[in-house]
């Protein structure tokens, strides 16, 4: 089992705690000198106030928060927890994802999801019903300009001729993408074009707020696995794939995760006012984790 802990750059309230270039340096080489696998920040460029005043977040762009993180540490993978492709043109984002890759000596996973906010891809002038195809269109695009020279091709909005990009990703043929999302949609397209897939816990309460099908125990994941496995199988699919999931209660042991065929757990440390508080609650959990024994 392999771990990726959240940063809190959400906490916007107290900026110099948490969300300046040092505060991130920090954070990230106490994560990696804890034990850590990776650290992970998620994607909200544009959320609208009525989601912010109902317990959503802020979020810093991913791509350069963990290019601090990177820029402190030597071995802790980068996190993407999640990159909505679907907001970007594929060419940008490849090359970004492409260029923290290389100066980070091959250390992102870039986990990648359709997103849910409706506004937010208003603001972004974004289809939102088109979010879907958008994501797998993104993948593909982006799999051919970090492996192919003179890409041609006609998209959503864009027209290549052909496009060649450099530097190409540190990691070849490319990072390891991990599909986000509880859906049957989500899980085939990880098995179909993914390296990871990345269910989440999430109650009935909430299912329908960020649009994908509640998962509330560790038996509703054992069967999306089981099914998973299946689907597989019925693809001829043979590549092992990551499964990235996070603890529904921290006295669950891993082991009941890695069971069912859980690969990584992610976790987000809450409720500490200044950044000496978190990173003692990060050697706190690495100790409760027996990470580094």
């Amino acid at each position: 089992m392999q771990f990726s802990i959240g940063l809190p750059v959400d906490h916007v309230d107290k900026p110099e705690e948490f969300v300046t270039g040092a505060a991130i340096a920090e954070m990230s080489a106490a994560a990696e000198e804890a034990g850590f696998d990776a650290v992970y920040v998620t994607d909200h460029p544009a959320p609208d106030d009525r989601w912010l005043d109902t317990g959503g977040h802020h979020a810093l762009d991913p791509l350069i928060a963990l290019a601090f993180a990177a820029a402190s540490t030597t071995s802790i993978r980068l996190h993407t927890h999640i990159y909505v492709a679907a907001y970007r043109n594929p060419f940008l984002a490849a090359k970004g994802v492409a260029t923290l890759d290389a100066l980070s000596g091959g250390r992102v996973i870039l986990g990648v999801a359709a997103g849910y906010l409706r506004p937010e891809f208003g603001a972004l002038g974004v289809d939102f019903d088109l979010r879907n195809d958008l994501l797998e269109e993104s993948i593909a695009v982006m799999k051919r300009v970090w492996t192919e020279d003179s890409v041609a091709i006609e998209g959503s909005g864009y027209r290549a001729r052909g496009v060649t990009q450099r530097p190409r990703p540190a990691q070849r043929p490319h990072p390891p993408i991990w599909i986000g999302g509880n859906s049957m949609r989500a899980m085939r397209r990880a098995v179909d074009i993914g390296q990871g897939w990345s269910p989440f816990p999430n109650p009935p309460t909430v299912a329908l707020a960020v649009k994908t099908p509640s998962i509330s125990n560790v038996d509703e994941l054992a069967s999306r696995l089981d099914a998973a496995k299946e689907y597989a199988n019925s693809v001829g699919r043979t590549e092992t794939m990551d499964v990235s999931f996070a603890r529904f209660e921290s006295d669950h042991d891993p082991d009941d995760y890695a069971t069912i065929g859980v690969t990584w757990l992610t976790s987000q440390l809450d409720g500490h006012p200044t950044r000496d508080s978190w990173i003692d609650g990060v050697r706190e959990l690495a100790a409760d984790l027996c990470l580094g024994n």
